[in-house]
């Protein structure tokens, strides 16, 4: 049965149908075939069941912000903030793109929203300083990664509605983790810079940043809002979503003005269409998840793991990060999400994993294979919006790669990084 559904969701992707269809066609195959006791009643149930979590309306919500700050001035003024106090330094500049992608990413939780607000403007000014363009492409398809990590992250949101674990703590969860990605990146870029002697900038003057901390001043209130206000138990995360859109609507189009309120209608159209995809993908592996259950496969798969890992819980989290990172390669990370997290919960509940740690190296994971060959979907992101070739983009991965699987293994080995401010917070 195992290998009839793997081989139905395997051919329906090659022939190129839109992934909700494998998901859907092999719990039917499941549902038809073996498990005639399950009616189609209780798939739509389960279907509308996958979709009706509270938690779920966040994720609209911060998409829509992120898409209002994207083609306003937020990421440009966050930009010229970090660059003023940054730049002058050796390897300034591929700092500066780092600590811009972590800051956006605050700010939107979207990769790709942020390889496009801090990649465009970002990246000819690298090619200029003398940074090949592979190095340049694959710092900013990296850096945006963080994103997933740094609340808010619409992969924490999917996996915590799939695994029952709290958001919120996800959330806060991701900050550390997020922060000791950046610095390894910057240490690298530093290197990097040094050893191919790239010139440095000219320094900013202190009234130059005086100017760029004052522009940056109220961009830089949407981490407060959505990390702060969740840290202080005055928001949910839902409710973080919705003050970010009205305070995304207030600075682009009544502060800045940098938005027409005609252009609101488009960018909501855009939000709704991406909403939608998200929505029936998780609906499809609501279907999926409830239907392996019922036929007992995690236990079929997991079992012999479970034996073998029950006292050995950070090689269990060794083989659950390997497997989502491999799973991540090849397919959307929601749909990985989606698919391996209702198998591995038996394992984690047999190991004593903390759900919350789990989390945080799964969205890690998802966060690689977004910018990881062959089909990382900010890979497509970036030919589409700096039209280079497949093989340029991804040339000066490897690397980068090499930093994400390290943090990996950190986090893994010190659990604390993660777990250490959900303590603190919630106790």
């Amino acid at each position: 049965m195992i290998w009839i559904m793997v081989g139905i969701m395997v051919g329906l992707l090659l022939l190129g149908f839109p992934l909700m269809v494998p998901l859907l066609s092999a719990a039917l195959y499941v549902m038809l075939f073996e498990l005639d006791f399950i009616s189609t009643n209780r798939i739509v149930a389960q279907m509308v069941s996958g979709i009706s979590s509270p938690v779920l309306a966040a994720v609209p919500l911060f998409i829509l912000a992120a898409d209002i700050m994207t083609k306003g001035r937020t990421a440009n003024r966050l930009l010229d903030l970090v660059m003023s106090f940054f730049g002058h330094l050796r390897g300034g500049l591929p700092v500066t793109a780092a600590i811009s992608c972590t800051l956006f990413g605050a700010v939107s939780g979207s990769t790709q929203a942020t390889v496009v607000a801090i990649g465009g403007p970002l990246r000819p000014k690298l090619i200029k300083a003398g940074y090949k363009d592979s190095f340049t492409t694959a710092l900013i398809i990296n850096a945006s990664d963080i994103a997933l990590l740094i609340p808010p992250s619409i992969g924490m949101i999917v996996y915590g509605v799939v695994s029952r674990t709290s958001v919120r703590e996800l959330f806060i969860a991701g900050i550390l983790p997020g922060l000791l990605i950046l610095l390894f990146f910057c240490v690298y870029t530093y290197i990097y810079s040094r050893l191919k002697q790239i010139p440095v900038q000219d320094r900013s003057t202190w009234s130059i940043r005086l100017q760029a901390l004052r522009g940056a001043l109220l961009p830089m209130g949407f981490p407060i809002i959505v990390v702060g206000g969740i840290y202080a138990g005055f928001f949910s995360p839902t409710e973080a979503a919705a003050v970010s859109v009205a305070y995304a609507f207030l600075l682009e189009v009544v502060i800045f003005r940098s938005l027409h309120i005609k252009e609101i209608w488009p960018i909501a159209l855009s939000t709704g269409l991406i909403t939608a995809v998200v929505f029936v993908l998780v609906a499809s592996g609501q279907v999926f998840s409830y239907v392996v259950s019922a036929a007992r496969i995690p236990r079929e798969l997991i079992g012999p793991l479970i034996e073998t890992l029950a006292g050995n819980p950070e090689m269990a989290l060794i083989v659950i990060a390997l497997a989502y990172f491999i799973g991540c390669m090849f397919v959307d990370p929601i749909v990985v999400i989606l698919v391996l997290t209702p198998i591995f919960t038996p394992l984690v509940d047999a190991t004593g994993l903390d759900p919350v740690h789990v989390g945080v190296i799964v969205t890690l994971q998802a966060a690689i294979g977004s910018a990881t060959p062959p089909f990382g979907c900010d890979i497509f992101t970036a030919i589409a919006i700096f039209r280079r070739p497949y093989w340029d983009t991804i040339k000066g991965t490897p690397p980068f790669i090499f930093i994400l699987l390290l943090s990996t293994a950190v986090l893994i080995a010190f659990p604390q990084i993660s777990l250490f401010l959900p303590q603190l917070a919630f106790g």
